[in-house]
């Protein structure tokens, strides 16, 4: 094909050096968006120039989002087709099979794999897939059909839930793309059954990213007890029972997490072990406390605080008080193992929150392990922020 074949886009002048350094984004504000450029259908692919009217690459372009264009391809005479879905792909599933021995894991992980916005979660036999840009949405009945090729799966779900559609003016929703919804479905990972819900539960329905961080956890945990803080699903009490805990205690807000929770217990053999507790995590920690409850190991994975740079003084807050109310439970010789899911929170600004309230609480630690995203979770290497989730794990005195 030749570079007429795609409509071509300008940066402004002096504005192409970041992405020209490599960074997969070009915001709103460096491109020149006349109105041939505004009315191209949200998810267009498009040849971007710079001033100087030299190609740059084939990128998604979005008018109406912040980040108006992202990076597809720097070879500008490639075709964004049914083909160049499929190479992405396979290529993506290639590295997955070399890091698992199991289908349990993140297959695209957006920008990572060169796909952006495009996620998708291998549960087994079933996927769900996040298109969470214009772009990605306009792909779905490539990816399909590469996904038919690839893996011919039995169940697919297509999940429009999520928050970043909003900023791209994407609508929500699930859809049952390829078999039948016969209720969640089985996940294995770190010698434990987790149950995933793909109609209706939170994100993918399951939280791998978390997976290597569950594993250090259960190790240092032993044979001790645990209390598993917006635990959810039950990430980590399932990971710390398999590895031999003794007892796990998880705490949601969420009736039917915690119901997936239970059930995945009694598929693990954990039923006598594992028990739950449905309310607010901050009174219930206020409560043991005041009941003089300690435990070995001690986990609290909330929710994002701090979704965004505007919301990050009061998520720090949140995080600080979390951690704050944690400490005191902490067993003496326990570790206390506190995470972030927030993109505007730094790995310092976390260490810092644990840091102050083992302060207040006159307790001393030492930081064993900042853990991050499991492999199937590549970032970009000029894309820094992607890289969203932290775990600190501390030792505490």
């Amino acid at each position: 094909m030749t570079d007429a074949a795609y409509p071509v886009i300008r940066t402004r002048p002096k504005r192409d050096g970041r992405f020209r350094d490599g960074h997969p984004w070009v915001y709103k504000d460096e491109l020149v968006l006349d109105r041939r450029a505004r009315a191209l259908p949200p998810g267009s692919v498009a040849i971007l120039e710079n001033s100087l009217r030299e190609p740059m690459a084939l990128v998604a372009l979005n008018s109406e989002s912040g980040i108006a264009a992202r990076d597809l391809d720097r070879d500008v005479t490639h075709t964004i087709d049914a083909a160049w879905i499929h190479d992405r792909l396979e290529r993506a599933l290639t590295q997955r099979t070399r890091l698992f021995s199991e289908p349990f894991y993140r297959l695209t992980h957006a920008e990572g794999d060169g796909l952006p916005g495009l996620v998708i979660d291998r549960m087994g036999d079933a996927l769900s897939i996040q298109p969470n840009t214009a772009w990605a949405e306009m792909m779905v009945p490539h990816v399909l059909s590469a996904l038919d090729a690839l893996l011919s799966p039995k169940t697919v779900v297509v999940n429009r839930d999520s928050r970043g559609r909003t900023q791209e003016g994407l609508g929500s929703g699930r859809t049952l793309e390829r078999g039948s919804d016969e209720g969640p479905v089985e996940v294995k990972q770190n010698g434990a059954i987790y149950l995933a819900d793909l109609m209706s539960g939170q994100k993918t329905g399951v939280y791998f990213d978390q997976r290597p961080n569950h594993a250090f956890v259960a190790r240092l945990a032993g044979s001790g007890d645990v209390l598993d803080v917006f635990g959810h699903t039950g990430g980590f009490s399932m990971a710390c029972l398999a590895a031999g805990a003794t007892s796990a205690l998880c705490i949601d807000s969420s009736e039917p997490a915690l119901g997936l929770a239970t059930k995945a217990a009694a598929l693990n053999g954990f039923e006598q072990a594992f028990k739950t507790q449905r309310g607010d995590a901050f009174d219930a920690m206020k409560a043991l406390a005041a009941e003089g409850q300690s435990f070995e190991t001690v986990i609290c994975d909330p929710p994002a605080f701090a979704p965004s740079k505007q919301a990050l003084t009061a998520g720090l807050r949140a995080y600080e008080r979390t951690a704050r109310l944690a400490v005191p439970l902490v067993k003496p010789g326990g570790t206390l193992t506190v995470c972030s899911c927030s993109h505007a929170v730094t790995p310092d600004a976390l260490r810092e929150t644990v840091v102050s309230a083992l302060r207040i609480g006159r307790r001393t630690g030492r930081l064993l392990r900042s853990g991050r995203a499991g492999a199937d979770h590549p970032t970009h290497p000029s894309l820094p922020e992607a890289g969203y989730l932290k775990a600190l794990t501390f030792s505490v005195d």
